[in-house]
């Protein structure tokens, strides 16, 4: 492989992982909180780049006001889920909430069918993120900086929520130890649903960006980046912000240069997400960095 391509692979491969990265967060910031996956989590994807499809083509607005309006929407939506989904069942078992996580995303998917049809659409590209900068043979879209740049300033906000402000404080408390941080006076019901917003919005914001990289919407758009993401999550350590960034871009790498290493194995690619969650699994169930936490049944 010449070096022109091992740089376009590795833009490439960094762009994918970001997004897997942005996912990951939302799965993990749930986790943390309340020990629960959200499989909605990629559904709520799905919407956001939804809502950006029918800002533009249907409403006539502006990009970036339809993405802005996509991360409100989901974020709504994020909470909404939590309220008639999750809260319900806070006191119950765990086997019950899992399956209320997966109600809802076969609900989210079934509904987004009956509204939006089946059909794939095309997603609006902006001018300006379509262009591309070249160096000798290496091809770079501005979408492909663009996506790891907005990544970046995402999950540094989110640090920033987490430590430096009073709901990031509550949250990291919950985190440890719910009953406790409920008996200090704090809003915990509100907590839990601003962690859902948070997670929600970033589930919007990458959602509206894999929609950009691969410009087409669909009702079940969500379900394979859902799945790889959870993934990079594990293999982060689940319950880790910092893991889950750690987590998506190896993922990311992993798949790419799996690919442009051995090109027979192309087929194969989204096995490779799955291989390394076995081996993860196996070798260091609580991922890179993540704590070995006890749970409740």
């Amino acid at each position: 492989m010449s070096l022109e391509m091992f740089f376009q692979h590795f833009f490439n491969a960094l762009t994918l992982g970001s997004l897997y990265a942005l996912i990951a967060i939302g799965y993990t910031m749930v986790y943390g909180v309340l020990r629960l996956i959200n499989f909605a989590h990629g559904d709520i994807l799905m919407v956001g780049a939804y809502f950006v499809f029918f800002g533009t083509f249907a409403f006539g607005w502006p990009w970036g006001v339809s993405a802005i309006a996509a991360v409100c929407g989901a974020s709504l939506l994020g909470v909404l889920v939590e309220r008639v989904a999750y809260r319900p069942l806070r006191e119950a078992p765990r086997i019950s909430a899992l399956i209320s996580a997966i109600a809802v995303s076969f609900f989210i998917e079934s509904l987004a069918v009956v509204v939006f049809t089946g059909q794939p659409r095309p997603v609006l590209q902006p001018d300006w993120l379509i262009s591309e900068w070249q160096w000798g043979r290496v091809h770079i879209l501005k979408l492909t900086a663009f996506v790891p740049v907005m990544t970046a300033v995402l999950v540094a906000a989110l640090l920033y929520i987490l430590y430096r402000t009073k709901p990031g404080l509550a949250m990291r408390a919950i985190s440890k130890d719910i009953e406790t941080t409920r008996l200090m006076g704090v809003r915990v019901d509100n907590i839990i649903a601003f962690t859902f917003a948070v997670g929600s919005a970033l589930a919007a914001a990458s959602g509206i960006m894999w929609a950009l990289r691969y410009p087409q919407v669909h009702p079940y758009m969500g379900i394979m980046p859902g799945l790889k993401a959870f993934v990079a999550a594990v293999v982060g350590g689940i319950g880790s912000v910092q893991g889950a960034v750690i987590g998506g871009v190896i993922l990311g790498f992993v798949e790419i240069m799996s690919i442009a290493f051995f090109p027979e194995l192309s087929g194969y690619r989204d096995a490779f997400a799955f291989i390394i969650l076995v081996l993860v699994l196996v070798f260091k169930p609580t991922g890179l960095l993540g704590e070995n936490l006890k749970e409740k049944i």
